[in-house]
């Protein structure tokens, strides 16, 4: 799937880039990365249910950036 991620709501591209930019730092990503996973993982339920994207293009992000 191409997906260009400049059109998702603005709410998951921020928990995205968070997600991404704690997740590839310094900072051991262990600590608190659990809370940036739930907020993507929340994120990405919500823009599913409230029509904001699609089930796939759900589908598609949490297996990109969540593994699942």
């Amino acid at each position: 799937m191409e997906l260009d991620e400049r059109t998702l709501p603005l709410y998951l591209q921020k928990d995205i880039k968070e997600f991404v930019n704690y997740k590839n730092s310094d900072i051991n990503p262990k600590l608190r990365l659990d809370i940036y996973w739930g907020e993507l993982y929340g994120s990405i339920n919500t823009a599913q249910h409230s029509y904001e994207i699609t089930k796939e293009v759900a589908d598609y992000l949490r297996d990109k950036y969540l593994g699942i």
